[in-house]
C-alpha cells in the first residue's frame, strides 16, 4: 500500500511538471531542476532518501526574445558557418533531391534527439550546423555501426571514444548513449576548432583525423598551395564530408525548394532523464512506460545487456509523454512486491559450459548466448561473468564487485580480415588467396554481384588454418594485430619504422586504424 505522503508527493510533482510545461518561454525549467527526487525503486514508500528515482533535465530558461516554437527555425537562426559552394555541394544536393523520402525518414528519426543536441550546441555558443552533423555521420541512427567499427549517432571509434571518456565495457557502450556521445562529440569539435581556427577544417579533421589534416596543411604550405578546405588535398570521403553537411543545411533552410517536407519538431524536450538506485530490466522499464521495446532502445541504445544496473548505469531516458504512465505503473508494480529486475550474474566455474549453465537457470542455451552476445562456437572461460535469469526470490541488485567481472571467450574459429581491393583483383582471386569461397565474400559484404572496385574495403571471414593464416602466424614479426587504443604512431615506434611506410604497406588512406585490424610491418 502506498503511503499518503508518497501519493501527495507524486501529485505535487506532477502538478509542478504540468505547470512548467505551460510556461511559454522555457526549455522546460529543467523539469523542476536536475535532482528533484520523485520516488523509490524499492519498498512500498516513495521518495526515500537513499533509494530514489529523479527526473533530470539540465536545460536553462530561455530569454523571451530568443524563443521559437519550432526546432528547425531555432537551428536556422544559429547558422554561422561560412557557406560552402562548388561542384561537390551541387552534386550532394542533386543526390538528396533524388531521394526525398530518405531525407524525410532521417529527419523523422532526428525528432527524438534534435532538441537536446541544439540545447548543447547553443549552451556552448557553437554554430547550429553542428546539430545537423548526425545526418551525415549516422543518418540519426543511434545504433549505427560503420565498417571501421565507429558507433553511435556521432560515429566514435573505440580509441577516440576512450580519449573523450566514453565508457565501453560489458555493460554499456557510451558511444551509443545519446547524452554522453553528444557531450563527447561537441568536446572533440571544440578542440578541433581551437586547433585549426576554421570550422570546415575542424569538420574535415573530425572525419579524417586531426593529424591527417595537419599534415595535409603542412604539405600544402610547403608547396605554396592554398590550405582552405575546398582546395586542400584529402581523400574523397573527407572531400565530400562538408559538402554533405552543406547540402543538409540548405535543405533545412528551404526544404520546399528541394521538394522535401520536414516533420514538425516542437521546441521542447522529447525525453527526460530518470535516475534510479535499483536494478531494472530493460523490458520492465519499457512495459512500465507503455512503450514498444524498440522505441525504448532508440532512446537507450548504450545498454549492452537487458538490465539497467543501479551500481553502474544510474539513469535512462523516457519520452516526456510516457512519464505519467511510467509513474502510475511503477507505483502499482512496487505495491505487488515483485522485483524490477529478472536478471543476475553467474560466475563461470571450471568445467562449466553454456549448456550446463543454461540448464541450471532453466534457460534455452540459445537465449543465454544471445543475451550475453556470445558468438556461436566460442567457449566461455572460467571466471567470466554471464547474465542469467533470476527467480522471484532473487531480490538483490548486482553488486559493484560483480560488475568488475568480464566475459572471456576462447579464440574464434575464424578471424576477421579487412582487405583493400587492388587493381586486377576479383572476388574469385581474393577468395582463392584467403582459402575461402566466393559466396562467403559476397555474403559477408552483401554483394549482389561479383563487381568490386579498386580501393573498396572487403571484410573477409578467414579460417584459422587457411594458407594465408598459417603464413601470417609463421611470420608474426611481419604483421601486427591492432589492440584497442593503439595509434599508427605507437605501432611505427614499436617496430622502428615510419608512419608513411606503414600506410604504404597497408594501403591506408589515413592514419585511422581500429582494434583487430592486421597491419603488415615489413
Amino acid at each position: 500500500m502506498r503511503s499518503p505522503n508518497s501519493r501527495y508527493n507524486s501529485v505535487f510533482v506532477i502538478c509542478l511538471l504540468l505547470f512548467a510545461l505551460m510556461l511559454p518561454y522555457r526549455k522546460t525549467l529543467a523539469l523542476l531542476a536536475a535532482s528533484f527526487v520523485l520516488f523509490a525503486f524499492s519498498g512500498a514508500a516513495f521518495a526515500t532518501e537513499n533509494e530514489a528515482l529523479a527526473i533530470e533535465n539540465e536545460d536553462a530558461v530561455v530569454e523571451e526574445d530568443s524563443y521559437t516554437s519550432d526546432v528547425w527555425e531555432r537551428i536556422r537562426k544559429g547558422f554561422r558557418m561560412p557557406t560552402l559552394t562548388g561542384r561537390r555541394v551541387t552534386t550532394q544536393l542533386r543526390i538528396h533531391e533524388r531521394m526525398p523520402q530518405y531525407i524525410e525518414r532521417m529527419a523523422q528519426r532526428s525528432s527524438k534527439y534534435l532538441y537536446h543536441i541544439v540545447e548543447e550546441v547553443e549552451t556552448r555558443n557553437l554554430p547550429t550546423e553542428l546539430a545537423l552533423l548526425p545526418f551525415v555521420e549516422s543518418a540519426f541512427q543511434p545504433e549505427a555501426l560503420s565498417y571501421a567499427k565507429a558507433s553511435g549517432l556521432w560515429q566514435f571509434t573505440a580509441a577516440t571514444g576512450n580519449v573523450y571518456s566514453l565508457q565501453q565495457n560489458l555493460w554499456k557502450d557510451d558511444r551509443r548513449d545519446v547524452l554522453e556521445s553528444t557531450r563527447a562529440a561537441l568536446d572533440y569539435l571544440e578542440k578541433l576548432y581551437a586547433q585549426f581556427g576554421d570550422w570546415q577544417l575542424a569538420l574535415a579533421a573530425y572525419n579524417w583525423g586531426e593529424g591527417s589534416v595537419a599534415r595535409a596543411i603542412r604539405r600544402a604550405k610547403a608547396r605554396g598551395l592554398p590550405t582552405d578546405y575546398s582546395r586542400l588535398r584529402m581523400p574523397r570521403e573527407t572531400a565530400n564530408y562538408v559538402p554533405k553537411l552543406e547540402a543538409i543545411k540548405r535543405i533545412v533552410l528551404n526544404p520546399e525548394k528541394y521538394g522535401i517536407t520536414l516533420p514538425e519538431i516542437d521546441n521542447e524536450p522529447y525525453f527526460v532523464q530518470l535516475t534510479k538506485q535499483r536494478d531494472i530490466s530493460v523490458e520492465t522499464a519499457a512495459d512500465l512506460a507503455e512503450m514498444d521495446p524498440n522505441e525504448f532502445r532508440q532512446l537507450n541504445p548504450g545498454f549492452n545487456l537487458p538490465v539497467i544496473v543501479a551500481n553502474h548505469n544510474s539513469s535512462f531516458l523516457l519520452p516526456l509523454e510516457n512519464l505519467d504512465a511510467f509513474l502510475d505503473n511503477l507505483a502499482s508494480w512496487v505495491d505487488t512486491g515483485k522485483p524490477l529486475s529478472s536478471w543476475k550474474l553467474h560466475r563461470v566455474q571450471p568445467e562449466e559450459t553454456t549448456t550446463s549453465i543454461a540448464s541450471l537457470y532453466n534457460m534455452p542455451e540459445e537465449e543465454l548466448l544471445r543475451i550475453n552476445h556470445i558468438p556461436k562456437g566460442r567457449k566461455v572461460l572460467a571466471g567470466s561473468a554471464l547474465l542469467v535469469a533470476a527467480d522471484a526470490s532473487d531480490t538483490e541488485d548486482i553488486t559493484q564487485e560483480a560488475l568488475q567481472a568480464r566475459l572471456a571467450l576462447s579464440a574464434p574459429e575464424v578471424r576477421r580480415v579487412v582487405y583493400r581491393v587492388r587493381k586486377g583483383d576479383t572476388v574469385s582471386s581474393i577468395a582463392a588467396k584467403y582459402g575461402i569461397s566466393q559466396s562467403s565474400v559476397r555474403k559477408t559484404n552483401r554483394l549482389h554481384t561479383s563487381i568490386i572496385r579498386v580501393g573498396q574495403r572487403l571484410v573477409l571471414t578467414v579460417p584459422p588454418k587457411s594458407p594465408r593464416t598459417n603464413r601470417i602466424v609463421a611470420s608474426k614479426h611481419n604483421t601486427h594485430v591492432v589492440h584497442r587504443g593503439q595509434t599508427l604512431y605507437a605501432i611505427a615506434k614499436q617496430y622502428k619504422t615510419s608512419i608513411a611506410s606503414l600506410r604504404k604497406l597497408n594501403d591506408l588512406d589515413s592514419v585511422r586504424i581500429y582494434a583487430g585490424q592486421q597491419l603488415r610491418i615489413r
